[in-house]
Order: structure tokens, then sequence, then C-alpha cells
């Protein structure tokens, strides 16, 4: 990663020929907010950096997105951001199709150097919670043999959602009868000695 990056020059020169001057000014204007800022590539399209990513724009067939990674954390009292920073079609200011779709040379500059103080000072977006997932019934026939032995039942109380989980889940993706039979032979092997479905991999 440098300040200027060849695969930045790359990504412009295959561009379509409507996105190419917009991309370039972008760059520019990025690069004119601070001498501190380097570039890179990341998913495929062009990233501006310094201490983690501070914009990054995109070209599409018939229009481009320009973004700021925190957008919703830039003062902005003109109102100029408009998607959020995970649109990857419109970025943060909607579809550009032309210079004139591009906010003020002034404004970029404004919220780079913002950017720039947000990343130095460690701010984290936070992360979005994770989505519980539902919980496996355990199917009848599993349930019986659990039943009948003791050591393995006793142990698959034990376990927490993820391992149960983990062993359900092994029993639902058989392809057939035969092969699910088999798994559950052998996970009450394992649950009897308290181990985990994975429990090969695991030190």
């Amino acid at each position: 990663m440098g300040q200027y990056n060849e695969r930045v020059d790359a990504y412009i020169a295959k561009s379509a020929d409507f996105a190419k001057p917009i991309l370039i000014h972008i760059r520019e204007v990025v690069h004119r907010a601070s001498p501190l800022i380097n570039e890179t590539v990341k998913w495929g399209m062009p990233f501006f950096d310094y201490k983690g990513p501070i914009c990054m724009m995109a070209a599409f067939k018939q229009h481009l997105g320009f973004g700021f990674w925190k957008a919703s954390r830039l003062n902005d009292p003109e109102q100029l951001l408009q998607g959020s920073d995970d649109e990857a079609a419109a970025g943060s200011f909607g579809r550009i199709v032309t210079m004139n779709d591009l906010p003020s040379d002034e404004a970029i500059i404004d919220f780079v150097q913002q950017m720039i103080k947000l990343n130095e000072s460690g701010v984290k977006e936070p992360k979005k919670p994770a989505v519980p997932k539902a919980e496996l019934e355990t199917p009848a026939d599993f349930d019986k043999l659990l039943r009948n032995n003791l050591a393995a039942m006793d142990n698959f109380e034990k376990f927490s959602p993820s391992k149960k989980r983990e062993y359900l889940e092994w029993f639902a993706e058989a392809k057939s009868e035969a092969t699910r039979q088999k798994r559950i032979d052998q996970a009450l092997e394992w649950i009897a000695e308290g181990k985990s479905r994975n429990w090969k991999y695991q030190r």
C-alpha cells in the first residue's frame, strides 16, 4: 500500500468513459485533503486509507459510488450524506453520473479530514448484534437413543447450545437415512466420551 497505487490506475483505466474523469477528480481531491492518505484496492474497489479505511469509490456500467467508511459519525451540517456506508451501489452520495453529482471539493476535503481524526482516535463502528439462530429440535429417534445411554444423555445435556447444534446439523445434513443413522451411532459414542462433534480438530 502506498500513497498512489498502480492498481487504482488500472481500475480507472478500465472504467467506463463517463466515470474516468470523475474517478480521477475524486482521487485528486482526496489526496489534496491530506498527504497521509494511502491507496489500496479492497473487494475490487479503490480505497483510500489512513489508520483504517477513509473512503472508497466504485465504477459501475451507468453510475459510480463514492462513500465514507464511517459516514454516520461525520459532521454533515449541509446533509450531503445520503446513503449508508455499506451501500456499495450508491455510496454516501447517491448514484453519481456526472461531476455535478459530487459534493464540493471543500466538502469532500472536510469529510476526509474528519475521517482522519476519527481513525486517529481509534473509534470503531459498533458491531451489529448477531442474529440468534433458531433452536434446533432434537429428533425423536436420537432423543430415545440418548435416554438409553446414560453417559451420552448426561454429557449432551451439559453441552452448550452450539455444541448440541453441531451434532443436530450433522444429522440433518445427511443425504440418506443410512448415512444419518451411521452418524447418530457415531455421535452417541463420541457424546458418551464427552467429545464435541469436531473433537478431532480441537487441541
